[in-house]
């Protein structure tokens, strides 16, 4: 048995150490909102945050998260408010929308760390980040309304 801590909640799994946090939070815990991507931890789908950090959670291992906080997608605001998502929602980011999650934990993580990011700042913070459809200028004004509101 392994204890996490996600979304601000304690949550047991019965999974080997070696297990992907991607694979724990999907099919153990029910919390789908992270999508896998390429499974080599290159695309960005699968980000949520350890401790505040994005994090690829397709290559992170259940048994080294022990103490540590998970936030997910579902765990940013429980009712799809967080300024971000209500950016995305509001410059139509989203296309297929399969890497979004991903796009938005990383985004947060840039804000909660530089509030007033410029466009250099953000293309360096999303660079890790891919989206095939290609939605990168309305990612970047996404996050510049997100911080401008925030």
């Amino acid at each position: 048995m392994i204890d996490l801590m996600v979304n601000g909640q304690a949550r047991r799994v019965d999974a080997d150490p070696d297990m992907p946090l991607l694979w724990a939070l999907r099919d153990m815990l029910g919390l789908t909102g992270t999508k896998y991507g390429c499974g080599i931890a290159q695309c960005g789908a699968c980000t949520v945050h350890v401790d505040g950090a994005p994090t690829r959670s397709c290559q992170t291992r259940i048994g080294d998260l022990a103490g540590r906080r998970i936030t997910t997608i579902e765990g940013l605001h429980p009712e799809g408010q967080h300024p971000l998502q209500q950016a995305w929602v509001a410059a139509q980011v989203p296309q297929c929308g399969f890497c979004q999650s991903g796009q938005i934990m990383s985004a947060a993580a840039l804000l909660a760390e530089n509030r007033r990011p410029s466009d250099a700042d953000i293309d360096a913070a999303m660079a890790g980040n891919i989206c095939r459809c290609g939605t990168y200028p309305r990612i970047r004004a996404a996050i510049h309304d997100a911080a401008a509101k925030a």
